[in-house]
């Protein structure tokens, strides 16, 4: 068992999808149905920007600033903390985006859910490099973490209804043979967000589970972080040489 410590006290109402700006030193997340994307630096100041109604989830951009996914599509960001929306991919007004990642070509993908969790209601969109955005693939509930390995040659992805993290092979841009990597009991809580080590390792948010489980590359449960909060959605490494695990809830 590992234990974790607060890194700030609770200042947001739904802490989602950290993700580590290595350019900048600046941890960021987003604290969702407020619409901003949050940071803190190695120092513990805190940033909150206003991306739209729904900020779900954020990766930074190569030239500096960062890509957004807001509810029906998404914001890009410039180094000054400009807000660039672009055109809404979809009109559904029942549909968001709740999480994503980038490939290793630098596109973003991001999948949706229904507000009221219809099943089978999501979508995975990517973002290209061009601003075009394709539909991938659909039949998601709540579409949760994507990552790829470090080889690029494989991702892993969390519907969270199915109880499981999938694992695809990856190839020519797209997901293929989709099988399950683990599958993960309800009693102990529902996958969510999720993140890789560079051994392999997937690293599970719990959601209604007080804890982060981390699996080795054969699937075998190898640690469990615990955690004072139950709802627990995401995960990152961040901070010098990508050391420390933060958990968003």
């Amino acid at each position: 068992m590992i234990d974790a410590s607060p890194v700030t006290e609770p200042i947001v109402e739904h802490g989602e999808g950290p993700c580590y700006d290595a350019a900048t030193g600046v941890m960021h997340w987003v604290d969702m149905l407020a619409g901003d994307v949050m940071g803190i630096t190695a120092d513990g100041d805190i940033s909150r920007l206003h991306v739209g109604s729904v900020a779900a989830a954020w990766r930074p951009r190569s030239g500096g600033g960062g890509v957004a996914a807001i509810e029906r599509g998404y914001a890009l960001i410039d180094g000054e903390g400009n807000v660039e929306t672009l055109p809404e991919v979809w009109s559904d007004s029942s549909i968001r985006m709740n999480d994503g990642g980038c490939d290793p070509e630098g596109r973003f993908w991001c999948g949706t859910m229904a507000y009221d969790e219809t099943p089978g209601a999501g979508t995975m969109y990517r973002l290209n490099t061009d601003r075009s955005v394709d539909v991938m693939f659909g039949d998601v509930t709540i579409s949760n973490g994507l990552a790829w390995s470090r080889a690029g040659t494989q991702a892993y992805y969390i519907d969270t209804p199915t109880g499981r993290v999938d694992v695809f092979d990856y190839d020519g841009g797209q997901l293929r043979a989709r099988r399950p990597f683990v599958t993960i009991d309800k009693s102990v809580g529902h996958p969510d967000g999720l993140t890789l080590d560079d051994h392999g390792g997937v690293w599970v948010a719990l959601f209604g589970g007080s804890a982060v489980h981390h699996y080795t590359a054969d699937g075998t449960l190898a640690d469990v972080v615990a955690l004072p909060a139950t709802q627990v959605t995401a995960c990152a490494f961040g901070g010098p040489n990508l050391g420390r695990l933060y958990i968003t809830t």
